[in-house]
């Protein structure tokens, strides 16, 4: 903003201040481009030139300027949809907000998810009362990746184990490397007879218990009745073409991972829930995180009328070149077709090149692209290079991003762009980090 001195124009000016709305055409001509109105909004400390959801929670300030930012990522009428993208090196910050946010949604009654391969989200699970399940060979909490459930299919839909078989598809490439199309449909075929030992059959009937009556009070077999790994392994075992493939089952039914070869003893019920993978160890994370997301897919699916959220941490295990792209597609399933579920996906992730590596590219960058919101703390220089093929990104957010400080990210929140710089009270801080606050002081 720049001012000027009324030099043999001061009467004028007087008049060009006065409620009489008369603006003297020399006034008009000299000061007309003295200070343009996105200038003039800046100037309010409580008013962004950029982002202020009426009904958004609170983000940070705009270093620019230093207005509040406030996002409402559920807001249909202003975003495509409510996913968001965080990517940053260790210790930019990217982990602190994330719990922030769950923090924040949490006191909103907002259905939450998270996967957990570090052991990051343990404290703000017990101290928001969440639940968490561990799962490893220390556990004594289990999921059966084989448990149909009655929301894995929308009311007024049929096909439960047609829908179930398409994931398990996914799951088996992980264990068995990628299969081609003969192999899936073997495998296919031995996942029917596996389940046609406990009675279900593609007749969506075969779900209900055979005591209860077909009426709107029939009852959904539970995870007691499903069948568990070792039923498959057994059936894979009987026929010469795949032995192979029982071979490479033995450690899920009777070796480290034979905790994968129970039935389900848990109950999914609460607002949070931490699912804590990271027992598993280096190798093994991507079976945790597939069979728990397929899981929460199902919560998600359970009612379109709630608001729910699904946080994929260190995601490039399940889209990256360590994954194939059955388990990529189903994630990126999830990012697509979220939104009609009330729902939202994040993706968490340091590793720029992995999520970026698996056929080229696409599945990263179509997660990324189906992201409303995209979250840049600070990268190194390579993985900006990266990025900058991906995402519109200008020579100057470049350089940006590269110099941000630990809490500080560059935002793109719809079709603007902002640098903000993540705010929270020493009540969330002490929430979200624990002791250490203490230790500061």
């Amino acid at each position: 903003m720049q001012s000027k001195r009324a030099n043999f124009r001061q009467e004028e000016a007087f008049i060009g201040c006065l409620p009489i709305m008369e603006n003297p055409i020399i006034i008009k001509e000299v000061a007309k481009r003295n200070i343009l109105t996105s200038g003039l909004i800046a100037t309010y400390p409580f008013i962004s030139s950029t982002i202020f959801d009426e009904e958004g929670i609170f983000i940070g300030t705009n270093i620019y300027n230093n207005s509040l930012v406030f996002i409402d990522r559920y807001d249909t009428d202003q975003y495509k949809n409510a996913n968001i993208c965080i990517f940053g090196t260790s210790g930019a910050g990217k982990s602190f907000y994330t719990k922030l946010l769950i923090l924040r949604y949490k006191l909103l009654g907002i259905k939450q998810y998270i996967i957990d391969p570090e052991r990051e989200y343990s404290n703000l699970c017990k101290e928001l009362r969440g639940t968490h399940i561990k799962i490893g060979p220390n556990s004594h909490t289990y999921l059966n990746i084989f448990d149909i459930r009655k929301e894995s299919i929308e009311e007024g839909e049929s096909g439960y184990l047609a829908t179930k078989i398409g994931k398990l598809i996914g799951f088996f490439n992980l264990i068995f490397g990628q299969l081609n199309e003969e192999e899936k449909a073997i495998i296919e075929e031995k996942l029917i007879q596996t389940y046609q030992t406990k009675q279900i059959t593609f007749n969506d009937d075969s779900l209900y218990k055979a005591n209860s009556e077909k009426i709107l009070g029939k009852e959904f077999k539970t995870s007691k009745d499903m069948p568990i790994l070792e039923d498959l392994y057994h059936i894979l075992g009987k026929d010469e073409k795949t032995k192979k493939f029982k071979t490479k089952l033995i450690p899920f039914v009777k070796g480290s991972m034979k905790f994968f070869n129970n039935q389900t003893n848990i109950e999914l019920d609460n607002e949070l829930i931490i699912a804590d993978v990271y027992d598993l160890g280096e190798e093994n994370l991507k079976y945790g995180m597939y069979m728990f997301i397929e899981n929460f897919w199902d919560k998600v699916k359970e009612n379109r009328k709630e608001k729910k959220a699904i946080y994929l941490d260190e995601i490039w295990r399940l889209i990256g070149v360590t994954s194939n792209k059955e388990v990529a597609s189903f994630i990126y399933k999830i990012f697509k077709t979220i939104r009609k579920y009330g729902g939202s996906s994040i993706a968490i992730t340091q590793d720029i090149s992995d999520i970026f590596s698996l056929e080229n590219g696409i599945y990263g960058k179509s997660i990324l692209n189906n992201s409303s919101i995209k979250t840049f703390f600070a990268l190194e220089e390579e993985n900006i290079k990266i990025l900058s093929e991906f995402a519109n990104l200008s020579e100057k957010e470049k350089v940006e991003i590269k110099s941000l400080k630990r809490g500080e990210c560059l935002m793109f929140v719809g079709e603007n762009h902002i640098l903000t710089k993540i705010e929270c009270s020493d009540l969330e801080q002490e929430i979200l980090e624990g002791n250490k606050l203490e230790k500061k002081k």
